[in-house]
């Protein structure tokens, strides 16, 4: 069984609890002396089985091994990485049975963060989501005051369109936005804007 690990929460001695998403489930395993071992670390895509399941129990996590890409020696792109997993975790707290549209998210953008640059891989991930999810603001209209949008806007949590006053942030080309919207690309987006993005996904999904 493959799955990124969500979660990790240390109990007594050197054991741990562990979250992992899998293809149709977030499952949550005892492991022994996890503390000790590096394969078992946030972010991680592994390999692994499962012993246990009896239901008495929490099932036991064994038999990891770490399955690597090659931009896990990128401190940069390290710390991305672990702050969309850590945001993607909160998302789908408390959630058991998932579509495998997440675990599928998660390895392309793992795949593509090799070679394109993490913040547009990440901010373009979250377009998918929002796409997948149903929660494609396509309105114009401002979220917050509810009177048309100009040819500037801002973007609040789920990236909804506000005025940029009704928020005080800066601002971005509202159909550079939309495109973005459309294709689930950054393309149409500068440097800047993709940095001003990525602190919106950030905050939260």
């Amino acid at each position: 069984m493959k799955g990124f690990i969500l979660h990790i929460q240390p109990v007594r001695d050197e054991d741990c609890i562990v979250t992992i998403l899998s293809p149709h489930q977030i499952g949550t395993y005892y492991r022994f002396y996890g503390a000790r071992h590096s394969v078992i670390a946030l972010g991680f895509l592994i390999d692994f089985e499962i012993e246990g399941e009896d239901g008495r129990f929490m099932p036991r996590l064994r038999g990891v091994s770490h399955i690597s890409f090659d931009w896990l020696g990128n401190n940069a792109k390290w710390l991305l990485w672990h702050q969309w997993i850590q945001a993607l975790s909160k998302h789908l707290k408390e959630v058991e049975e998932v579509d495998s549209f997440y675990y599928n998210l998660l390895l392309k953008s793992a795949q593509r963060m090799t070679k394109q640059n993490t913040k547009r891989v990440v901010v373009e991930s979250y377009l998918e989501l929002l796409a997948f999810e149903g929660r494609i603001y396509r309105q114009e209209r401002c979220y917050i005051c509810q009177t048309p949008l100009d040819t500037r806007v801002s973007l609040m949590q789920s990236f909804k369109l506000v005025h940029p006053q009704c928020i005080h942030a800066p601002s971005l080309d509202k159909k550079s936005m939309m495109r973005a919207f459309e294709t689930h690309s950054t393309i149409y987006l500068d440097d800047s804007d993709v940095d001003y993005l990525m602190g919106v996904v950030q905050r939260g999904l």
